[in-house]
This record gives C-alpha cells, structure tokens and sequence, in this order.
C-alpha cells in the first residue's frame, strides 16, 4: 500500500519547518531554534527530531545541505516551503474558527446572564 503524503503537519513538523525558511541549520541549531521559538513549549528531542528529518528527506521537503563528518546541515526545499505555506494557512483558518465561535459563545452567555438578571 503506498504512504500519502503529508497534509498535516504535527506542531513539531511546522517548528522544524519554520527553523529552516531562513537559513540552513543542522539538528543541534534547529532544536536550539524551536526551543527558542516557542520558550520551551515545543520539546524536540533527538528522536523526535531525527524521524522528522528522515520522513521530510524522503519527502522532498528538505535536503542536506552539507555534510561535514557526523554533522548534517539541512535545507528546505520549493516542496517544503510550499508544504509549510499551506500549513500555515490551514492555522489561520483554525485561529480564525475558534476566535469566532469562541466570541459567539461569549455573547450568548453574555445574553443569558442578562436574562437571568432580576
């Protein structure tokens, strides 16, 4: 059976990602990147870390950049800037979803304490 390719990608996947638009780093700089980027909120151990690069590698959504003894530096390729755009996109239109019903519900409770009121 073949895989699919990504659609979604994991909070972990679009850190790794966003690590990568700018400059080429290797894994040591990327989790260095995600652990700043997000103040320790997105843990990237090397585990974690070394299956998303080999599963984005076999995607074509980074390359290696450089190898220089047991360092790797990675790129991120058209295909993963891409990827990345379009995850970016789907989290907008979810913020967009949730602040807007969250300020529906908050206007209907508003309402029923108003009606609620003596």
């Amino acid at each position: 059976m073949a895989r699919e390719p990504l659609k979604v990608l994991t909070e972990s996947m679009f850190y790794v990602l966003l690590s990568l638009l700018r400059q080429e780093r290797c894994g040591t700089e990327i989790v260095q990147y995600v652990d700043d980027a997000t103040a320790g909120r997105v843990p990237l151990g090397p585990g974690t870390l070394y299956t998303i690069l080999a599963k984005f590698q076999e995607e074509g959504l980074i390359r290696e950049a450089a190898v220089e003894g047991r360092k790797r530096t990675y790129a991120i390729t058209d295909r993963g800037r891409a990827l990345f755009r379009q995850e970016l996109s789907r989290l907008r239109l979810c913020v967009g979803d949730g602040e807007r019903e969250e300020r529906a519900s908050e206007r209907l409770l508003l309402r029923r304490r108003e009606e609620e009121a003596p």
